[in-house]
């Protein structure tokens, strides 16, 4: 019945996204459009911006929350999440160094990369880094809050790097950076959508194939071990997902926060489990919804769309403080 009504959540809210936005467009047009009628710049609104970024939003957000899913179990710690533990700022370091360093394009010998190409590949590059350099640390660091105090100072570090490739980029470089940074679901386009989904579907399908490992490494990694289980493998895969997922979200949307981070622990609240065969298909819907009502915050300022980044912490710090709290 729970994932019944959280699905029914779902959808209202990407028909809502469709139906309402910063230009007013009656509901009978929208609903005319949708069917295959309608002809202009109404249609083009709903088809070519509303359509591409309500199937964004459902994307990232679900892909951002089985992320911070992933990463929470494996660290053991109820506070990870991409955009705490430095994964963001790590894939924002390789956009940053695509778009303020090497101009926007990569190359190598006779290959060269460019536009969206050489983005999604700094992100995915950065992310992974970061992310096997907090993998390599979780096997040092036996203390949770250690580890996340790790990530905390990667992520400061990333920034200062950021900080000194935007004083001595072009103004131009900047403004696209800053431009890119302020998030937003509306920046992939009809076209790239199918590659955006593919790639985002085949990270989340590596990550709903380790849910019964992770179940039994809830329970300690000597008794997953016995069990059967290989670590190293699953570590790996879990890298890989982690790393895809960050990457192509980041790229294409920006370093959204708080998502990753908050929505495990809201599908949580909701089914009150720790088991992955329940939790994982809960917070990839949970993500869903929760991205979906964020960009429909976004767009409903007559004229104008907001940074998503402006509604998550709206959302996200109450439940932090709540988790923090909680766990005393």
């Amino acid at each position: 019945m729970r994932f019944f009504l959280l699905s029914i959540t779902v959808v209202v809210l990407f028909v809502l996204t469709l139906f309402f936005g910063s230009v007013n467009i009656p509901a009978a047009d929208v609903a005319d459009i949708l069917a295959g009628g309608g002809s202009g710049p109404e249609r083009f609104i709903v088809m070519g911006s509303r359509l591409p970024m309500a199937i964004t939003a459902f994307f990232a957000g679900a892909g951002l929350a089985v992320s911070g899913l992933l990463l929470q179990t494996t660290f053991r710690n109820p506070l990870a999440g991409p955009s705490i533990l430095g994964i963001n700022s790590g894939a924002s370091l390789g956009v940053a160094v695509v778009m303020l360093f090497l101009g926007g394009t990569i190359s190598a010998g006779t290959i060269s990369l460019g536009g969206y190409a050489a983005v999604v590949t700094g992100a995915f590059a950065g992310s992974i880094l970061v992310t096997g350099v907090l993998l390599l640390l979780s096997s040092i660091l036996k203390n949770d809050l250690m580890l996340l105090i790790t990530g905390i100072i990667i992520g400061y570090l990333v920034s200062s790097v950021i900080m000194l490739l935007n004083f001595m980029s072009t103004a131009d470089g900047v403004q696209s950076y800053v431009m890119w940074g302020m998030s937003s679901f509306n920046g992939v386009s009809s076209g790239q959508l199918p590659l955006f989904c593919g790639i985002t579907m085949a990270g989340i399908i590596i990550a709903f194939s380790l849910m019964k490992p992770l179940d039994l490494i809830l329970l300690g990694d000597s008794y997953a071990r016995n069990l059967g289980v290989n670590l190293l493998r699953v570590r790996n895969l879990l890298l890989l997902s982690t790393g895809i997922l960050t990457a192509v979200i980041t790229a294409y949307c920006g370093p959204v926060s708080f998502i990753g981070l908050v929505v495990p622990h809201i599908a949580r609240m909701i089914f009150h489990t720790d088991r992955h065969i329940i939790l994982m298909p809960a917070t990839f819907l949970a993500g869903a919804a929760v991205a979906l009502g964020c960009c429909l915050l976004c767009v409903l300022p007559s004229n104008s769309v907001i940074p998503i980044n402006a509604v998550t912490p709206v959302i996200g710090a109450p439940i932090v403080l709540w988790v923090i709290f909680k766990r005393r």
